[in-house]
Order: C-alpha cells, then structure tokens, then sequence
C-alpha cells in the first residue's frame, strides 16, 4: 500500500472552469425534445417549464460552457473538489493481493447532502433566481436528489416545492427532514394536489409512487404558475452538463495516481452520477484514444431500462405531460416494484446514455437487490463508508469487474463513482441483516405490456 496514494485531492483552484459538452463529440446526438406530434418543442414551450439559461444549455453546440463564478465559489463551499480514493480495503476484502487490479472510487458523498446532485441543483437554482423567479418544483426518489434541489434553493433564497415518491417517502424519513430543514416543502407522491397524482391516489392512498409519477405531478404544479419553473436533476442534457465536473476533477486526480481507467462504472436510474463522472473519459473513446475503455452502467433487476428496454420515442414522465424524448425506455406508465434504490426507479434512461449505448460505446448490466447490498454491507466493512442503496449497485459491478479479471488474469484499473452515502437508507440495511430483503426480477412479458401500451407516443421520425 502507497500511503500517498490512498486518497487524492486537487487544490482549489484547479476546480473546473468549465463544464464538459459531450454531444458535439457523439457519433450519432440526440434529436431535441419533441411534442406528442412529433414536432420539436419550441423554445418558449421549453423556456416555460425549465429556466431560461438550462433550455439554451440543453441545445448547445459548444463543447464546453463557463461555470458561473457563483456557482463555482458555491461548489467550494460544498466541498468540491471531492477526493479520489484507491479502495485498498475493498481489494483485499475481495481477494486482490497486488498491483494488478486496482479500484478506485471517487468521492461524491462529502456534499452537505451527501450526494452528487448538489452540482446540478446549484446551477439549475442560480439560473433560476437570475432569471427572477420565485421557485422551483421537482421531483425526487431516493431525496437525494430532493435534499440536493432544497439546499440549492436555500442557498439563492427562493422557494422549493418537492413531489417525492411515497415509497421512498415512507422508507427515508431522515431525507425528508433534510429537505423540509432546508426550507422545502415535501409532498408524498401520488398525491391529491394534482391531476396526474389523483389518477393514482383516489385508487390507492398507499401507492408506492414512481419518479415518472412524480415528475407528472411536478411538471403539472410547474405549469400553473409562470413563476416557478420545473427543475430535473437527472435525464436531459443540461444536468449531465452540470455532473461532468465529477469526471474533469477525476480525469486529473487519476494522471496524479499515474493511472488510466480501463473501467469506468455508476450505477444509473436517470444517469446523471454515471454520465458525470464517465463522459470526459469516454470523449477520449470517441476521439479514438482509449478505443477498448470499458464504460459500465449498472441497473436493478427490477428497472433494466437500457439492459433490457426499448430504443424509442416516450414521454419522461408516466402521464405524458413532459416533453418526449428518444431513449432506452420501460415505457412511461411502467411502476417499479419498491427496491429500496428509489433513485433508480425510472422507466427511462438519459438520451445521452441511450445513443452512446445504442452506438456501442457504452453497455449495461443488471443485478438483484440482495448481492447489491450485500456488496454495500462489504464497502462498508472494508472502507467505513456506508454507501446509499443506488451507490450499491456500483459498487457491486466494480466488484464484478475486479473479480472477472482476476478469473482471467488481467490487469485492470476500474473507477466507480461512489454517487452517495447511505447514512439515511438504515431500513433496507436493517431488513439485509435480518435476512428480510427481497429480490425483484422484471418479467420481460411485463416489460413487453408496457412498451406495447396504446398511450406510448407514436413517433417514428422528427418532422
């Protein structure tokens, strides 16, 4: 062990500049937001359900775009850059006894909300208050991304409302005291407050809820008042451009370990942690660099989205009121049974992903509940940290990658991106321990009822 090399940080103001745009470097790059016609949402369609400044984001050509000095002087206090860390304890723990397959992990969970999504919601909030308006409504899962979105606003000093999946609302209570501590104000989802919620909500008080049902639900409430805009922290281009400054910090904290990634992994719902630590490596692919790098998204068995859905037109959310757009997709009325990784219980995934996967430069790989944290109980032992359900899976592909190279003799470098701490996911933990954990594996007759549903739009081309 290299005790100077444990644990890599970058001085403050090698902190990125600017962020990374891959699209502009894609092989093939996704089409715009479409309306249920087929047409290209126009701009003031757009401009009316998310700020101003990330709408001209989402369709930029520039391969990189300034970080706002205020955003940049916030993702300080909020501790960036994060560190990189050589995950000595997990090699031994699983058998790796030299030099020739490393791990490394970097540190996302060292945010005062204790997840990568504070470095969209930040800017998405900034954008916001300089465009004038009074708030922000969003969605959220796991609350990581809900925790992330109330802190942001708190910071610029206006207004968040919060529709978070009922499951995780119930399984989660210290995120929701998060998020309303900072100021939020947290609905359980389906709800009765909207339309879109009490389709569901009048059949069942207790539904589990969805991401899709509740970025319904908030597109919705968004919609009825011109001075609040949606805010999304996964999916679209813009928040994907936000999360690269994970992979900038990494890309220079690995040439300081003298390493190159042959594996880069995150666990993906959205894929908003995966695509912001993984593009600016995989630009090096694209530009024919690193042509055999191995980019590795890693899905629950009970939502395979990429690994198992369908490349196609759908709406980002389950009532069909957000934009459509073309992606690996479940199909947008599709419920996922209640994994205790809320944060990956979305029936779709990034545009982004989708046609980097579609054009064969990334891939995918599915796993059960249980190993997935059994890998998490592991990390926790061998590395101290407690990892949340969704950074889990991440780890538990690293693990597979580690061990499928040792069985067959190869040297390999694997980076994950540690996406957040588990510290309050203790249930699904609890229930791990007490042998109370259950898998769930999608039947793919069900995936087949929904991608066969008469409601998915019927798009064929962009007119």
């Amino acid at each position: 062990m290299d005790v100077n090399k444990i644990q890599i940080y970058l001085p403050i103001e090698k902190l990125p500049k600017k962020w990374l745009n891959i699209v502009p470097f894609m092989k093939t790059k996704p089409g715009p937001m479409l309306l249920p016609n087929g047409k290209p949402a126009p701009p003031e369609v757009a401009m009316a359900v998310f700020p101003q400044e990330c709408v001209m984001q989402e369709v930029s050509g520039e391969p990189e775009i300034e970080i706002p000095q205020f955003v940049r002087e916030r993702y300080i206090l909020a501790n960036r850059p994060t560190p990189l860390r050589r995950a000595y304890g997990l090699e031994k723990a699983i058998g790796l006894e030299d030099d020739k397959i490393k791990i490394y992990y970097k540190r996302e969970d060292v945010s005062p909300t204790g997840s990568h999504k504070g470095n969209t919601a930040i800017a998405q909030a900034y954008y916001a208050k300089k465009q004038g308006l009074k708030g922000l409504v969003t969605e959220t899962g796991a609350g990581q991304w809900g925790a992330a979105l109330a802190y942001g606003c708190n910071i610029v000093g206006i207004k968040c409302k919060i529709f978070q999946a009922r499951i995780s609302y119930q399984q989660k209570p210290g995120r929701v005291v998060l998020m309303e501590g900072y100021g939020a104000e947290v609905t359980p989802s389906p709800s009765n407050e909207t339309e879109s919620g009490k389709e569901y909500y009048e059949k069942d008080p207790n539904h589990p809820g969805s991401l899709g049902i509740a970025i319904s639900e908030a597109v919705e409430y968004n919609l009825k008042d011109p001075t609040i805009r949606y805010s999304l922290g996964s999916v679209v281009n813009f928040v994907l451009l936000h999360q690269t400054v994970v992979g900038l910090e990494a890309y220079e904290q690995m040439k300081i370990f003298g390493d190159y990634p042959d594996v880069v992994i995150g666990c993906v719902g959205g894929g908003s942690n995966f695509a912001g630590l993984m593009l600016p490596f995989i630009k090096d692919k694209l530009e024919g660099k690193k042509p055999n790098l191995d980019c590795v998204a890693i899905e629950p068995a009970a939502c395979p989205s990429i690994t198992r859905g369908k490349f196609t037109y759908d709406y980002g959310d389950t009532a069909g009121r957000a934009p459509v757009l073309k992606m690996y997709t479940l199909g947008h009325k599709f419920v996922p049974k209640p994994i205790h990784a809320g944060g990956l219980r979305y029936h779709g995934a990034a545009p982004i992903l989708s046609y980097l996967t579609k054009d064969g430069f990334m891939r995918s790989e599915e796993y059960q509940q249980i190993p997935v944290m059994q890998s998490g109980l592991l990390f926790l032992k061998s590395e101290g940290i407690l990892p949340a359900p969704e950074t889990a899976h991440a780890i538990h592909g690293a693990i597979q990658a580690a061990l499928k190279a040792k069985e067959n003799g190869e040297k390999k470098v694997i980076l994950f991106n540690f996406s957040g701490h588990g510290y309050f996911d203790y249930l699904a933990y609890k229930l791990l321990l007490e042998g109370k954990l259950e898998n769930y594996t999608l039947p793919q007759e069900e995936i087949e009822k929904y991608l066969n549903d008469p409601h998915m739009p019927k798009i064929q081309e962009v007119a």
